[in-house]
């Protein structure tokens, strides 16, 4: 049941003006409010980072807020990847790492900071995604809970190998050079020695005809008996 009320012609219309004035301001002022509830708190995250596989990479974060916290805060850091309402692989509060994450998560942060850092440790393939931080805290007023909205995006890359000869290679090569630049070539002694065998040989066959003719003269005329 609505509510007429009947103004006189110049008194209706301002009515009307105010009427519309105020709903104008009303609704502004609750479209400010609403907007500086969600400015005032918030979780900042790099939008890209890059590791190599079988390395480690460090995600950091920091969040803000404006309300007054209570005597006991009860701040909690939760991690989610893939997407925005991807599956959590992080709580700081009841220490639970998701099974993919074992023994590779590392959360550098304690209560009351306001910044921290996620290390994930011994990077796969697979964990090349976007990863989320969400922040948990007590206000006097509320049970605040924000996120990330864009997250970061982490880039996997394969390490570089680099092939290095083994030194008894190097060595060995180094030697077998060596032994081809000298296989033509004969030790000095040997061939003194050969030379000199060649010299006596030489001579002894020179010399030998000599004696022979010698002696077969001296027999020739040596006295009949």
């Amino acid at each position: 049941m609505a509510l007429l009320i009947s103004f006189p012609g110049e008194n209706q219309a301002m009515f009307w003006i105010l009427f519309l004035l105020l709903t104008a301001l009303c609704l502004q002022a609750g479209n400010s409010a609403g907007s500086n509830r969600v400015n005032t708190f918030g979780v900042n995250q790099p939008a890209l980072l890059s590791g190599v596989q079988g390395g480690s990479i460090e995600i950091p974060f920091s969040f803000y807020f404006s309300e007054e916290l209570t005597k006991d805060p009860q701040m909690t850091i939760l991690w989610r990847w893939k997407n925005f309402h991807g599956e959590f692989i992080y709580n700081s509060s009841s220490g639970f790492i998701h099974e993919h994450f074992k023994n590779r998560l590392v959360l550098n942060w304690t209560q009351p900071q306001t910044s921290g850092v996620l290390t994930i440790l011994g990077l796969k393939k697979k964990d090349q995604t976007v990863y989320f931080c969400r922040v948990r805290l007590k206000t006097i007023k509320y049970m605040e809970t924000v996120q990330s909205i864009d997250g970061t995006q982490i880039t996997i890359t394969h390490a570089v190998r680099t092939i290095t000869k083994s030194p008894s290679i190097v060595t060995s090569a180094v030697t077998m050079t060596g032994l081809e630049d000298t296989e033509d070539q004969r030790n000095p002694s040997l061939v003194n020695l050969g030379a000199i065998t060649g010299v006596v040989v030489a001579t002894a066959v020179l010399i030998t005809p000599v004696y022979v003719m010698l002696i077969f003269l001296w027999w020739k005329e040596r006295p009949a008996d």
